[in-house]
């Protein structure tokens, strides 16, 4: 008999996968090779290996590939404060990926999911995306999704999940060249913290890079990628680049003078798959051989970035479809999961305030009113919705619609033209009923409007049109039958969306004072809208002045709802399409004055009057003269269900605050301080009063708290507390453990979350919640000596249910590790390390790697290094820097010790030199060293000579 043929050795499932993917690198050629390092690698068929693309959307549902089960936003399962429920959602949607692919290979495995960048700044227009302004509680959540994105084999992934964006990125506003000045403690204790714990945990297969810059370097080219991501996974991880990202540092950024340098850059700081120019990868593979050609690339580079990639579909079974154990999962849109979607939205509900009125009583007569009264908002990374449930919807089930009045509180306009004739909406033929994205699409952005329908024209007869005003002027007008006014690509306006959307939104418009009437100005396209004989358009021209004529104001709908009910239920809140999303950025925390107005005409005429906001961010809201107070993130697709439930006291609430509701804008710092030390940012350094702390939420019963215990270990400290329901309801309550440095040497946060515990307890049951806390978790980054250090002393911990709703306190002593002195003549001074600054911003010392300061542009700067030892005494002063300018160096606050100046430009910014001057006195001992810095300079590290 003849002995089978073996199999090729990477197709043999019995060798380790790091000896089958050198065996498939040998096979592939130099040109195979490069083809698989952008995003839609091509199908080697010599070989049996079938085309890959990197990247599926799956934040809170498998999105932009059509129908999927639609859970709570990010910052909605943050709110949750649940790992548990968090790392179902993950294995249902993993699920759902796969059993999607099964019928359409363009869904993708390697998921592009979770977004762990903090939510520090409420602002934000990305807020939805994030879990929360806490790096423990957000890596938390994300290593729960990731786990359930992964799987629990051992070998096999089932999904194949990337962490979004690394690094340091709050901002939309100018995000592609915008540079976030992280000081080495903010980077270490906030920002790399929430991406090294879920990476630590091993369920995830890479990061994705983010578009801005971080100390003036590009994050496509960060050496943390090198320094820090890589040192923290026992597994190859795959960075995969943001859309064109790696054109940007060319095109827009301007950080390389060719794009093979950029991207050869970029591979060598370890981007491994390349997300540029669509499907087409031509332009990466010609750039990535041109880097070759001149040397800037070697072969090994390439197979390093392969290898990375290779290792992702080897875990996903790709080359083992008989052992891999998902391969014929096809659960999708599951009883289960339409469960899981509920029991996600109703834990997402958090209670804000509550005197009394809620849960509402049964048989209340409901007016539920406001802008999202009806709706069940998606946002952009969002799948289509198979079920839907509105509040409207959710309270009628729950209450019955003989029971429930709605006032939607639009107002209802008629629009004018000079001619005297109205705006009409024609009706529309009879074709089926067409949603945005339904189809599915690798890139939802190059979806086109509907061109089917007819354009609006003028007639003596005009159409009632639905307006809103969603903030700052941003208005939308939907026609009677639902549907929205919308431009297509050939410019004309048809009701034709069935909600705003789309990567530019064409469905937003603006009234601009235009002699004795309005212009209508389409913000999609800039355009004016004018009236043709053929059409209603927006283009370029002489525009029409349209006079708004109102046949029915919103507040007063509302008013007259309100007045006939029991209780009113207003929803409010935004639109995650408009006025804060990717791209934009919000420009204040206050609800939209067309919201607040409906609130007060619901509150005026009716007292019992609970604000319940759905939206994506924090608001500034008066609570003073309401009696409740909701707030939940976008549901998903049982977000309506949820709510009712809620109210009606079917579900006692349990979300917590995931981030600081700010009082006023004026409690802000600037969106692109990322300093969160010196500027006291969010819950962890601000000294304000917020409107809601972090962690807050209430419920319908009543939680005690007792019996803590704190006991010093030698590894850590172990902690424990009670918890008891001692009200009427069954409920969950979210314990929560803080910790503070009772007298730090240097800033440390006023609080920290150190746990938290989400338990269910019957009325009068008692549980004891343990929390085994490491040394570590007291560390601080000592920027003195580049490393953690536990400083010795005491520190206080914090049991309670919020931030600030504190009902415990201990104290414990750490020996820790006494700090030193700064090792100024030994070692020196890297001008990063400094302990506080002003007018001065940290930039890239080179372009490879290494920090640097400059002043802000026409500011003179400051740095200040605490604790120096300058030994028997100093001499000279050296101070190595680029540009031009001058360096002052002063100790104590004193008189200047030296001035340094450079007076002759250096070549470019990444050429410096050491400017040496002696210093007066010969000061020793241990001294504050003090830096002014004036001029268009760069400084990198000072010397000190005895």
């Amino acid at each position: 008999m003849t002995a089978p043929t073996p199999p090729t050795p990477f197709r043999d499932p019995d060798l380790p996968f790091a000896e089958r993917i050198d065996d498939l690198l040998s096979r592939l050629t130099l040109d195979e090779r490069i083809g698989f390092l952008h995003q839609f690698g091509p199908a080697v068929e010599r070989l049996g290996v079938a085309a890959f693309r990197t990247g599926q959307e799956a934040l809170h549902g498998v999105a932009w590939m059509g129908p999927a089960t639609v859970f709570p936003q990010a910052v909605g399962l943050g709110a949750t404060w649940n790992e548990d429920l968090v790392r179902r959602v993950g294995e249902a949607v993993s699920r759902e990926a796969r059993a999607m692919r099964a019928r359409d290979e363009r869904v993708g495995l390697n998921v592009w999911s979770p977004t762990v960048n903090l939510l520090r700044h409420p602002l934000w227009g990305r807020n939805e995306e994030g879990y929360s302004e806490d790096p423990r509680l957000t890596s938390a959540i994300a290593t729960a999704y990731t786990r359930g994105l992964r799987g629990d084999h051992p070998v096999y992934w089932r999904t194949a999940p990337v962490l979004k964006h690394w690094l340091a990125h709050n901002n939309e506003t100018r995000r592609d060249t915008t540079s976030s000045t992280v000081r080495p403690r903010v980077l270490h204790e906030y920002d790399l913290r929430a991406f090294r714990d879920a990476v630590e945990a091993g369920a995830v297969a890479g990061v994705m890079p983010a578009y801005n810059l971080v100390n003036g370097r590009p994050n496509h080219v960060s050496p943390y990628l090198r320094e820090h991501l890589r040192a923290w996974a026992d597994e190859e991880l795959l960075v995969c680049s943001d859309a064109g990202a790696p054109s940007n540092l060319v095109d827009s950024e301007h950080y390389f003078d060719t794009h093979e340098e950029a991207t050869a850059a970029a591979l060598r700081a370890g981007v491994d798959s390349f997300t540029d120019h669509g499907t087409d990868s031509s332009k990466i593979v010609a750039r990535i051989k041109g880097a070759l050609e001149q040397g800037l690339l070697s072969e090994e580079d390439v197979d390093t970035a392969v290898r990375r990639q290779l290792s992702v579909r080897f875990r996903l079974g790709e080359f083992d479809p008989d052992r891999d154990p998902y391969a014929g999962e096809r659960a999708f849109d599951t009883p289960e999961h339409r469960e899981l979607a509920q029991e996600a939205a109703e834990q997402a509900v958090v209670l804000l305030k509550n005197d009394g009125l809620l849960p509402l009583a049964p048989g209340a007569r409901v007016a539920v009113v406001g802008l999202l009264a009806d709706e069940c908002k998606l946002d952009w990374y969002s799948g289509s919705l198979i079920h839907r449930s509105t509040p409207l919807e959710g309270l009628y089930e729950r209450f019955g619609a003989d029971r429930v009045e709605f006032a939607e509180g639009v107002d209802r306009v008629l629009l004018r033209t000079s001619a005297g004739a109205f705006l009409y909406v024609p009706p529309a033929p009879d074709t089926p009923e067409a949603v945005r994205g339904e189809e599915g699409a690798l890139d939802p952005a190059l979806l086109a409007g509907r061109t089917d329908l007819p354009p609006l024209t003028a007639a003596q007869d005009g159409t009632e049109l639905a307006l809103v005003d969603w903030g700052d002027g941003v208005l939308t007008l939907r026609a009677p039958d639902g549907r929205y006014l919308s431009v297509a690509d050939d410019g004309y306006l048809r009701a034709s969306a069935d909600q705003p959307g789309g990567w530019i939104v064409q469905e937003t418009f603006r009234l601009e004072p235009h002699g004795d009437g309005h212009l209508l100005r389409h913000l999609g396209t800039g355009h004016p809208v004018r009236v043709t004989p053929d059409g209603v358009r927006a283009a370029e021209g002489e525009p029409e002045a349209f006079e708004l004529v109102v046949t029915e104001r919103g507040e007063d709908a509302v008013a007259r709802a309100a007045a006939a009910a029991d209780v009113v239920v207003v929803v409010a809140g935004n639109d995650p399409h408009i006025n804060g999303r990717e791209t934009e950025d919000r420009t204040t925390l206050r609800l939209p004055a067309q919201q607040e107005l409906l609130l007060r005409a619901a509150r005026t005429a009716n007292p019992r009057t609970v604000l319940t906001l759905v939206s994506a961010y924090p608001y500034v809201v008066d609570p003073a003269d309401l009696p409740a107070v909701l707030w939940t993130a976008h549901g998903g697709q049982a977000a309506g269900t949820a709510l009712a439930r809620v109210v009606a006291g079917d579900v006692s609430p349990a979300g917590r605050l995931p981030q600081t509701w700010y009082a006023d804008d004026a409690d802000l710092p600037e969106l692109l301080d990322y300093d969160i030390i010196g500027g006291r940012q969010t819950y962890l350094y601000f000294e304000g009063a917020p409107l809601f702390p972090f962690g807050h939420g209430l419920s319908y019963t009543s939680f005690s708290y007792g019996e803590l215990t704190a006991d010093v270990t030698e590894s850590g400290v172990r902690v424990a507390f009670s918890v008891t329901n001692t009200g009427t309801v069954t409920a969950d309550e979210v314990a929560q453990l803080y910790g503070r440095a009772v007298d730090p040497s240097v800033p440390r946060p006023r609080r920290e979350l150190l746990g938290h515990r989400r338990v269910t307890l019957a009325p009068g049951e008692s549980t004891r919640l343990f929390f085994g806390l490491p040394l570590s978790a007291f560390a601080f980054w000592d920027v003195a000596v580049g490393r953690w250090r536990v400083e010795p002393g005491a520190y206080e911990l914090l049991a309670g249910a919020s931030s600030e709703d504190v009902r415990l306190r201990a104290t414990v002593t750490l020996e820790g590790e006494p700090g030193g002195v700064r090792p100024a003549v030994d070692r020196g001074l890297d001008a990063a390390d400094f302990d506080e600054r002003s007018g001065t911003e940290i930039v890239d010392r080179t372009k490879e790697s290494g920090d640097a300061v400059t002043p802000v542009s026409g500011k003179d700067g400051e740095l200040l290094y605490r604790r120096c030892d300058l030994g028997a005494g100093v001499r000279e002063v050296s101070v190595e820097m680029s540009g031009t300018g001058t360096v002052e160096v002063a100790l104590d606050g004193g008189p200047s010790l030296a001035s340094l100046s450079l007076e002759t430009p250096t070549a470019d910014p990444y050429t410096y030199v050491a400017v040496t001057a002696p210093a007066t006195g010969e000061p020793g001992g241990v001294r504050d060293v003090r830096l002014r810095v004036r001029g268009a300079l760069r400084v990198a590290r000072v010397r000190f000579r005895g």
